[in-house]
This record gives structure tokens, sequence and C-alpha cells, in this order.
């Protein structure tokens, strides 16, 4: 027993002292290629053996040839370790700087695409964690650059929207100026529409405003569907009347809501207002509210004669217009905007889908607990 401790003592002091070196010397190289440290570590492993061997021999006196033995089987084993290192070093290298090169194209605003060959799991899992990442680099990309195309189609009609109204006052408050308006009254009544439809275009950019920065104050409070929709159609009755629209009110079930009513009331007043000035005519405007496994769903349904599919997906854009025979007598297409806002304030959605002869927006809430 005292022969084995010994022994191991030996082995252990001659090993620690390789592991020692070894580590010093991966410390003075840390910043160099991954095959010098694995070169060191095989090193360090036969290093270590035969350090122990050659302790234990000159303590229990072996033979000249047997230590000549042991030595040189330790000097295969540290060839073969050092190959094997080498080999590995330089593979796992190459996988490196392959990774590399690919996650450079994606870093210069090209798409990420994992080298082929086998790899190990930590180079893989690295692999998978910048495809992701290179998947949410493009859609973020993507998104700046709609959002970007959004801005300058908003900047440029808000520009056209102001320059229109701000012309009209400027040519209207010359003419009561100069004396020289046939009807000063009339005059004065205009003007105070075109500020009244300036005043609305501010709102809504304000509204807007405050809808992307977050900051949109809600005030929930249990509300019936029946006042909702009743007050919504009340709001735009004069403007059917107006225009020559029937307002409808279809099938409304008893459901309550927990929403901001104020915020809710000018979502139903955007989509009402925006389908009756697409509705031609002795055309119908409908509304409804049902419960559905969704949740509850606010219908506005026109006869405006339907959305281009091409233009679906961005009616909700903001400052979206599409065709001319789409753009609105006045604002600014703020809209369908606002609505989407404050419907994803209130954790529901916003979509909108052709149907025969129009087309139909529809806003899902969730249902109010019971």
């Amino acid at each position: 027993m005292n022969d084995t401790l010994l022994i191991a003592l030996y082995a252990f002091a001659g090993a620690a002292a390789s592991g020692l070196a070894g580590a010093g010397v991966l410390r003075l190289i840390r910043r160099r290629s991954l095959t010098a440290s694995l070169t060191v570590v095989a090193a360090v492993g036969v290093v270590a053996m035969l350090a122990g061997t050659l302790a234990v021999a000159w303590a229990m006196f072996l033979s000249p040839h047997d230590l000549t033995v042991v030595t040189t089987v330790v000097a295969m084993a540290a060839v073969v370790s050092l190959a094997t290192a080498l080999v590995l070093g330089r593979w796992v290298v190459a996988r490196s700087r392959a990774l590399a090169v690919a996650a450079r194209s994606f870093g210069d605003g090209g798409d990420f695409a994992a080298p082929d060959g086998p790899a190990t799991a930590e180079l893989e899992y690295l692999s998978r964690e910048l495809a992701a990442t290179s998947a949410r680099l493009a859609e973020s990309r993507e998104r700046e650059r709609a959002l970007e195309t959004s801005r300058r189609e908003l900047v440029a009609w808000i520009s056209h929207d102001l320059r229109t109204p701000l012309a009209g006052l400027r040519a209207m408050s010359e003419a009561l100026e100069d004396g020289v308006a046939a009807d000063p009254a009339r005059y004065l009544k205009q003007i105070r529409t075109e500020v009244e439809r300036l005043n609305d275009m501010v709102g809504d950019l304000f509204e807007l405003s405050r809808i992307h920065a977050g900051t949109l104050p809600l005030t929930p409070s249990r509300i019936s569907l029946y006042d909702l929709v009743g007050d919504a159609l009340a709001g735009a009755d004069p403007l059917a009347r107006e225009h020559g629209v029937r307002l409808v009110g279809g099938r409304i079930e008893p459901v309550p809501v927990e929403v901001d009513g104020k915020e809710m009331s000018r979502v139903l007043g955007n989509l009402l207002v925006n389908a009756i000035r697409r509705t031609p005519a002795d055309g119908t405007v409908a509304i409804g509210a049902e419960r559905t496994a969704e949740g509850v769903v606010l219908s506005v349904t026109d006869s405006c004669g339907g959305i281009l599919p091409e233009d679906l997906p961005r009616v909700f854009d903001t400052g979206w217009r599409g065709t001319h025979a789409r753009t609105p007598p006045a604002g600014a297409g703020l809209g369908p905007a606002i609505v989407r806002g404050i419907v994803e304030a209130h954790q529901g959605r916003a979509t909108v889908r052709n149907i025969p002869g129009g087309c139909r927006f529809e806003v899902v809430l969730p249902a109010a607990a019971s």
C-alpha cells in the first residue's frame, strides 16, 4: 500500500509540474490560433505522463532498459497525440474561418448562409444563431425600408394637403382684405371650414405620433357594443346624408367589451367616414358586431367596388391612399393607420378584405370577462 501511495505521489508531482507549465504556456498564447492551443494541450498530456513515469522510475530505481522502453512508448504516443491535435486544430480553424466569412456576408447587408460540411456542436449552434440573427436583421431592414417609404409618402401627401387649403385661405383672406369679396359671409364660412379641416389633420398627426411612440393613454372600461355602435352611427349620419349613402346597423349582439370608449369611438368613426367617402351615392354602408371564437368582431362594410389585391396589405399603412380613385377629399389618409394603432393598443387587430361589390373592414377585440 505504501509503494502504491508513493508511486501516486511521484506521478502526481511530475504531472502537476507539467500541467502548471502547460497552463502558463496557454496563457501566453491565448490570443494565438486554436491549433497552437490544442497542440499545447496534447503536449501537456504526454509530457505529464512522461514526467510521472520518469519520477517513478527514479524513485523505484528501474533498470536503464526498462526506462528506455517506457520513454520510447511515451515518445510514440506524443507523436500521435501531437499529429492528432494538429489535424483537429486545423479542421476547427478552417471551419471557424468559413463561418467568419459567412457571417461577414450578412454583416455587409446580405443573408447568412451556413458553410457546408460537418462542424462541432458549438460551431453548429453558432451557425444556427447567426442564421436566426440574419433573419431578424433582414426583417428589420425590410421594416426600416417600409417605414422610410411610408414616411416619405406621408410627408409628400401632408405637404400637398396642407398646401391646398392654405392657398385657398390666403386667396380668401386677401380678397376680404382688399374688399373685393362679393359675399364676405360665404368667404368667412369657407375659411372656418378650411381651418377645421387643418385642425383635424393636425389632430390626426398628433394622435398618430402618440401611437407610434407608444404613449397613447387608454382608460379601459366595460362598455356595451350597443352604445359604441349607436354613437358611431349618430356621428356619421350627417356625412352619410350629405353623400346620399344609407347607413345600416346590421346584427349587433349584446356583448360587453373592455375598451377605452373615446378611442374606440374614434376607430368606428374613422372606419365609417372612410366607408362613406368611398361609397357612391345610393350605396349602403353597414356596421355589425358579434362574438366569435376569436373575440368580439366589429365590422364596417362599404360599396366601394373593392381594393386591388396587391394594395390590400397596405391599407393600414401610414398615409396610404392607393389609386387616385380612392384618394379622400380631405385628410392625409391617416384614418386607417390610426385605426390599426388604437386597435393594437387594445391587444386586437384590424383587417380588410374584398367582398362582392365592396370591402369589409373588421376589428377583432378581446371579449370582456364575464
